[in-house]
């Protein structure tokens, strides 16, 4: 599907390493491809090991033999380099080697490109630079939120290189953050372009120039995504654009169709909006947001598209996308979804392509070590563990974010790598991904954690357990009132037999930073029996989550902790009788 949260395809995805180019690809109804969600992580931060309530999960265990194939390069060298060496240094392998070395491993890590990849480079942060200016042009730009605050703002405007440059500043500190804090902590930042050779050996280097060699007990390949471009959309950079393209506001377009209606296209739509364009959308399912909760993106319709200059096309593909040339507009071919009968024919100044993304993973040697990527994406386990050809695991490898697809958000990426490192420094640990946040920043934002509802029924039918949803509106805070922002709603999804929480949308005012409540629940196994009586400070948002929490009906017993301190309380009482007596 043409969305930015999932896309299909009908053969494996191969993008070339060496540069960000956009080959035309397959497309057609398949497995999904998630998107790329970013966000960034100052620290790293260690999890316990989680059991998986009921999901149901086919991966090897650790039981499981361990091979590798072994080329002229493969036998497993008896001293090593290093301790672990990392392919890629974005925010997952960032998160990595911070975590490695906190545990005493001497670390390398190799990056082809810059440090930071594409959250901090082209995505993630930089685009958080943009949607910082469209709120505020948003806001400034509303006569009546400013009037209802009894303000008087005189016409907003804004320069767009001036845009442009504060989206690339941030981009450029926070690289040189990252670069400056690998070098401090004694990481060796190695300079070209990675490939597995065999068992525990890899070499990099750049074009021109001899290849160096080098030797890890554990290797961990971490090289991302790029932006996936259809079959059929050309794309020059100008007209025609990715995300990569988009972040660097080179013009102002006055009407963009952004194909693709997930998170990438959504934020991008907010900040073309903010800044005049008109927006038309292109989704192939036949709504818009398909990726979110469908409560969700039914108000995310009523608040983020009706109001504003945006329209769209559902149920349709961009079959052939052609750039502006020779005073001629971008034209847009559209066909039926399911029928690919021609539909329409779209002139309009630019196309932004939202269709998700790629793995990046085309010329790390995985022949060398028998392994097959599917899709583009290299096969693992529930321990990020590299599985071969024959269904074995590869002894001392590793894939974590982008590159094996199990979840496409940048703080996932590092999760994933703290978890590596936790393994191979002797402590089984496996992540509990329903237990890790997304959010999409558009103004009001959204977020979301675990199950969307129809996923938890559809979990609750198959395992024989029921499913009860709980509300609270953004109307009803005190908070957000104070900042005229009551447009809002949070979702608890959860099980009234035992208070297990399933899942928590949120759209609203910090949307994205109230999240981590219900993230850290399902991440420790808090119940909601427990968390119900925890203290929110007043007037604050976070009691948005209280009520929330608070208004779940449960069928259940007291709770262990409310069991245990019944219990300390009868101990009290007792000796506090035996002392009188």
């Amino acid at each position: 599907m043409q969305s930015s949260f999932s896309l299909s395809l009908s053969h494996p995805t191969t993008v070339p390493r060496s540069n960000h180019t956009f080959d035309s690809l397959p497309f057609a109804p398949s497995k999904p491809i998630n998107l790329r969600l970013c966000g960034l992580r100052r620290e790293a931060l260690g999890f316990s090991s989680l059991s998986r309530r009921g999901l149901k999960l086919h991966t090897p265990t650790l039981s499981k033999s361990i091979s590798a194939s072994l080329t002229d390069n493969g036998s497993p060298p008896k001293s090593f380099d290093y301790d672990l060496i990392i392919i890629g240094a974005g925010v997952g392998g960032h998160g990595a080697a911070l975590h490695a070395v906190e545990k005493g491993l001497k670390t390398a890590i190799i990056e082809g490109d810059v440090v930071g990849g594409t959250c901090v480079n082209r995505g993630c942060v930089p685009s958080k630079a943009l949607l910082a200016v469209s709120g505020r042009m948003r806001e400034l730009q509303s006569e009546h939120h400013m009037k209802a605050l009894g303000l008087q703002v005189s016409a907003a405007g804004y320069d767009r290189q001036g845009v442009a440059d504060h989206a690339n500043n941030l981009a450029s500190k926070i690289r040189n953050n990252l670069t400056n804090s690998l070098k401090a902590l004694g990481v060796d930042i190695l300079t070209g372009v990675g490939t597995v050779l065999g068992p525990q050996k890899v070499k990099f280097g750049k074009a021109g120039f001899p290849d160096n060699i080098m030797t890890a007990k554990d290797i961990i390949i971490a090289t991302g995504s790029v932006p996936f471009v259809p079959k059929g959309i050309e794309v020059d950079g100008k007209t025609v654009i990715t995300s990569d393209h988009a972040l660097k506001l080179e013009f102002v377009p006055d009407w963009i169709v952004i194909v693709g209606s997930g998170y990438i296209g959504l934020e991008f739509s907010d900040v073309y909006t903010a800044l005049g364009s008109e927006v038309t959308f292109v989704e192939a399912l036949d709504q818009l947001m398909p990726g979110f909760d469908p409560e969700i993106s039914k108000l995310a319709q009523r608040v983020l598209i009706n109001p504003r200059k945006i329209d769209y096309h559902t149920g349709v593909f961009a079959s052939k996308i052609t750039p502006a040339k020779d005073g001629k507009p971008v034209t847009i071919d559209l066909i039926d979804a399911k029928t690919k009968e021609h539909k329409d024919t779209l002139e309009v100044d630019a196309a932004l392509i939202a269709t998700g993304r790629a793995p990046y993973t085309n010329g790390l040697g995985l022949e060398n070590i028998n392994v097959v990527t599917q899709r583009g994406f290299i096969p693992v386990d529930e321990r990020m563990r590299v599985i071969d050809a024959d269904g074995n695991l590869v002894p001392h490898l590793y894939c974590i974010g982008d590159a094996n697809g199990k979840m496409m958000l940048a703080h996932a990426a590092s999760a994933q790598g703290i978890s590596v490192v936790e393994q191979v420094t002797g402590r089984d640990h496996v992540l509990n991904h329903l237990s890790i946040p997304a959010a999409c920043f558009t103004h009001p934002e959204i977020s979301m954690v675990g199950l969307t509802e129809p996923q938890a029924r559809e979990r609750g039918e198959t395992e024989g357990f029921e499913v009860s949803v709980a509300k609270t509106s953004f109307k009803a805070n005190t908070k957000a009132l104070a900042e005229n922002e009551g447009e809002g709603l949070a979702k608890l999804i959860y099980r009234p037999d035992t208070g297990e929480i399933l899942g928590v949308h949120i759209l609203g005012l910090h949307a994205a930073d109230l999240i981590h409540e219900a993230s850290n629940a399902i991440a420790l196994g808090t119940r909601i029996q427990d968390i119900k009586f925890a203290v929110h400070a007043h007037p604050t948002l976070s009691e948005v989550l209280d009520e929330l929490f608070k208004s779940a009906k449960l069928k259940t017993e007291p709770s262990m902790f409310k069991l245990v301190t019944e219990v300390f309380d009868l101990w009290g009482r007792l000796k506090l009788m035996w002392q009188v007596n």
